[in-house]
């Protein structure tokens, strides 16, 4: 058992008979009544986001996990299939489990949450950013760039993202994976 001063980003806690993961958390102390944690969890069964408070020093029941290092190998209908890069394991994911799935190229390394209990994946935490090529993208417009104009972009892994007007196909970007927003150019 746990309690709300040990809440953090990544933890995993049981919470109305299911497993969620806290993607955000703030503790708040406000002047005048008690303290309180208010946080926003991803069911990791159904995949829904729901916000709820705690109350502060109240006991959460937290679930032992451990993080292993898995290589994206295919995409296969909504199956994902990944190799464990230790000792060559392979295992097959449901797409709803991933928390950017368009993302994903293959070979890129991912580390997977398992739960100690029953070693069941419970999560796939993407890498901060990734780097994809532009496949393809209109042309930019000569002399619109007084304000912070973008287009719309589509990399190789067939997601779109808006860019800056200066990105031709061709070009290495990179992509923060919890936004899916374009971060810089990538130079070779």
């Amino acid at each position: 058992m746990a309690t709300t001063s040990d809440i953090r980003n990544g933890l995993c806690l049981r919470y109305n008979n299911d497993i969620f993961k806290v993607i955000e958390f703030l503790h708040v102390k406000p002047g005048k009544g008690p303290a309180f944690v208010r946080t926003k969890l991803k069911s990791l069964s159904s995949g829904k986001v729901l916000e709820n408070t705690f109350p502060a020093g109240r006991k959460i029941e937290d679930i032992r996990v451990e993080t292993q290092k898995f290589q994206f190998l295919y995409p296969e209908g909504d199956s994902f299939h990944f190799m464990n890069t230790e000792d060559y394991n392979q295992i097959t994911l449901r797409k709803d489990i991933l928390d950017a799935p368009e993302l994903l190229k293959e070979g890129e390394i991912v580390t997977i949450i398992i739960n100690t209990e029953d070693n069941l994946p419970l999560s796939v935490d993407m890498p901060q950013s990734v780097i994809l090529e532009v496949t393809h993208t209109e042309q930019g417009v000569r002399g619109n760039t007084a304000t912070n104009a973008t287009k719309p972009a589509t990399v190789e892994t067939g997601a779109t993202i808006n860019v800056p007007l200066f990105i031709n196909e061709g070009d290495k970007i990179k992509v923060d994976t919890a936004k899916g927003a374009y971060l810089e150019r990538v130079k070779e």
